[in-house]
């Protein structure tokens, strides 16, 4: 018998007849003989349209009633939950996070969890209840009501394996299973039988959405095994997310290519090159809560260079203003900006121990006429900024050129579990 944290998505329990269909599922993985704690998000656009009600009356609601006005999305999730198994003829019972007491800190609107009471679930378990927890939400240590940041129940459910010492936390999706790029894009795509933590933290950061950053980074820490699964189909066996152990040396190097269109580029011509000016760009920048990714800054010449980083599309204007207030004092000649780029990366634990992947990156996209604008490294990375309008021909050819079709020879080993202590990741 195992202990099993199964976490839904929003469009897995977007009505009641998937609800239903989740219940069902359930019910199949109890029959087993296994110890199930669900995790439930809110109903598919319930959060939004929660929020939205929020900023009709005011267009900046107090931080903390917000919090209480978005948990109320996975708290009727639960509950619904609950009566659906009941009609199965199962036990169950729910909790909110407060109930559960899961603490956070108190920054509201994207707290993160200190510690698990495991007391009241491992009680309603061992009554042979299915224990369905709301994902997302937490209290801190005022008893005020605090959620988790967006993707949050990816993060609670992880920590709520990790706190019970699960066998397996299972993400279940609309997807079923972490392919080597997206489909859409490339229909030849293989789904992964399985990937490192690392390799889908990156795919993650890049761009990948079938698994919430924060949830990774915390499965990596405390060594839980992540396996993500379709909530539509009821076969498979998805893809597990684990820990490097041995890799056959003919396995594919590169296990996914990740892109993202939400990229941005900024550049300040003709800045004088001396100590401290990339901070003199940054910080004001990092000070107005804008995330830099790539940055670049030439050979200096004549006493001046060139900057450049790129940030999320969403910031380009707001960077844009800050590099134009700045640029006189620090006696730049231009500012230059690029909102029609995009990143595409190559991701693999391979890339350690094999030379040469870079060139072979380069030269597929080479022979396409693609121009690289930026490139960033890593142990396990490389991404480059490009043209948007090539994104698609890019991921393609990179997908070929590194033969992401063909399954692999080997597969990655698995891990146990690790230590219960909570302390979310920074």
């Amino acid at each position: 018998m195992a202990v099993i944290v199964q976490k839904f998505g929003g469009t897995s329990v977007g009505s009641t007849e998937r609800i239903k269909n989740v219940a069902r599922r359930v019910a199949r993985w109890q029959a087993q003989g296994h110890e199930i704690i669900v995790v439930p998000s809110a109903m598919a656009g319930e959060t939004n349209r929660l929020l939205a009600l929020a900023r009709e009356i005011s267009s900046s609601p107090d931080p903390r009633e917000l919090d209480v006005i978005a948990a109320t999305g996975e708290q009727v999730t639960i509950g619904l939950l609950a009566v659906a198994l009941h009609e199965l003829g199962l036990k169950a019972k729910s909790f909110t996070g407060p109930q559960v007491r899961v603490l956070t800190d108190s920054t509201f609107t994207k707290a993160r969890i200190l510690k698990i009471d495991q007391e009241r679930m491992r009680k309603a378990l061992a009554d042979g209840n299915v224990v369905v927890v709301a994902g997302f939400q937490g209290a801190d240590e005022h008893g005020n009501i605090t959620t988790l940041g967006r993707g949050g129940s990816d993060t609670s459910a992880v920590a709520l394996a990790a706190a019970l010492k699960a066998d397996e936390c299972q993400i279940y999706t609309d997807v079923d299973g972490v392919y080597t790029t997206d489909p859409r894009v490339v229909p030849e795509a293989r789904m992964l039988e399985s990937i490192t933590f690392e390799e889908m933290l990156e795919m993650a950061s890049l761009g990948s959405k079938v698994l919430q950053i924060r949830s990774v980074e915390f499965a990596g820490k405390y060594k839980v095994k992540l396996r993500v699964l379709s909530s539509f189909a009821d076969e498979g066996e998805g893809t597990l997310i684990t820990v490097e152990e041995k890799r056959n040396m003919e396995q594919a190097i590169i296990s996914g290519i990740a892109f993202n269109r939400d990229e941005a580029k900024l550049t300040m011509l003709g800045v004088p090159d001396r100590p401290g000016i990339a901070y003199q760009i940054l910080g004001p920048i990092g000070e107005a809560n804008i995330d830099v990714d790539m940055i670049i800054q030439n050979i200096g010449r004549d006493g001046t260079t060139d900057f450049s980083f790129t940030v999320n599309r969403n910031d380009y204007r707001k960077a844009l203003g800050i590099l134009d207030q700045i640029r006189q004092s620090i006696g730049a000649r231009e500012i230059a900006g690029d909102n029609t780029i995009c990143k595409v990366s190559a991701v693999g634990v391979g890339m350690r121990s094999h030379p040469g992947v870079a060139s072979r990156m380069f030269g597929a996209l080479a022979k396409e006429n693609i121009n690289i604008q930026m490139i960033s490294t890593s142990e396990i990375k490389i991404s480059v900024v490009i043209e948007e309008r090539y994104l698609e021909l890019a991921v393609r050819v990179l997908h070929k050129a590194f033969g992401l079709e063909k399954p692999p020879k080997a597969t990655l080993g698995l891990t146990g579990r690790g230590e219960t202590d909570i302390i979310s990741p920074a």
